[in-house]
């Protein structure tokens, strides 16, 4: 005789001791609809409070200005991702690679893109067999210097065109710097290209690319620049006095710490102007700093060539590059501003 007997399937089979009577979804619909009320309450009690309205104005006025000019270089930037060949760079360049790298950091003067599309570019130019160090010059410059970017800077700071000069300079200086650099100290085990097809594709329209490089690059970009707003516009209500202060009052801690906060916003180079003027506390020196550092190193930026190149190459490429856009702003800025 068994100790046991099976169970009949027919059998209904009784809840367990504590066992909850509701199903478990049930828990994230009841929060789902208390949660957004909940915040709404807290919203509306504090909203009205002087320094949450601070915040709000300093938020809205950066996000505001902002948009446009991120959205017209992001049109263009899609524009030339359709309808400009990647030819047109290697005809245009020099055969000398001395040569080719500060044509190529120039061209993006006349060249727009934002920093998200500069990567897959720029791996998209070595597959075509423009030196690696004239890549990288254009890489750094092209969302630094381009005319949206320079306009959006003389609108952010009115009546201050050194600040423009000194942008383009000291980011023009940084790019060629570091193709010069990869000349010379670059090695080729540290690059690892993972060619990704960019620009024009047989086949397919050419406008049909462009809205979808266009919405990719807006949306993507535009995300960034809400929380750089949101995150500028904390950091100015939020900080106490005292504290900026202690960064603010050293002329190397100022530049140091705009230079890491540029890194960790990861705004658009479109936008970054408005959170450079918004950080009134720091000097001229400082934003500049942080104008020309944000475009050529920041979070997303080193993920962008950690998946394109290599996890060693962008270690020592976002490494070195923040070290010479940081010298190149100190030199440039204590000159002109």
């Amino acid at each position: 005789m068994q100790d046991t007997q099976e169970r009949s399937p027919e059998a209904p089979v009784a809840p367990e001791p504590g066992a909850h009577a509701w199903p478990r979804h049930w828990l994230l619909l009841l929060g789902a609809a208390v949660l957004p009320g909940l915040v709404l309450y807290l919203v509306g009690r504090w909203g009205d409070a002087p320094a949450v309205q601070a915040w709000r104005t300093v938020a809205l006025s950066v996000t505001v200005q902002a948009v446009p000019f991120m959205l017209l270089g992001t049109a263009l930037s899609g524009a030339i991702n359709a309808f400009v060949p990647a030819s047109v760079f290697t005809r245009l360049l020099p055969k000398r690679p001395a040569l080719a790298v500060p044509v190529a950091g120039a061209a993006g003067v006349v060249l727009p893109g934002c920093e998200c599309a500069s990567v897959p570019v720029a791996n998209s130019l070595i597959a075509r067999g423009v030196t690696p160090a004239a890549a990288f010059a254009f890489l750094l410059s092209a969302p630094a210097v381009n005319p949206i970017v320079l306009t959006a800077t003389a609108i952010a700071f009115p009546g201050r065109p050194e600040m423009v000069l000194a942008r383009l300079l000291a980011s023009l200086l940084a790019a060629a710097a570091m193709g010069w650099l990869w000349l010379w100290l670059g090695k080729e085990e540290w690059l690892r290209p993972a060619v990704r097809h960019t620009g024009h594709q047989p086949g397919h329209s050419r406008w049909t690319e462009f809205r979808s490089g266009f919405q990719h690059d807006f949306l993507h970009a535009g995300g960034f620049l809400v929380v750089g707003a949101l995150a500028a516009a904390t950091f100015n209500i939020a900080v106490p006095p005292s504290v900026l202060g202690t960064f603010a009052d050293s002329a190397w801690l100022s530049v140091l710490f705009l230079a890491a906060l540029a890194i960790l916003l990861a705004v658009c180079s479109e936008a970054d102007a408005f959170v450079a003027a918004s950080l009134s506390g720091f000097s001229p020196v400082a934003r500049l700093t942080f104008m020309v550092v944000g475009p050529m190193v920041d979070v997303k930026l080193i993920a962008l060539q950690a998946g394109t190149f290599g996890r060693a190459f962008a270690v020592r490429f976002s490494a070195a590059t923040t070290v010479v856009a940081i010298v190149c702003s100190v030199l440039i800025g204590g000159v002109l501003l």
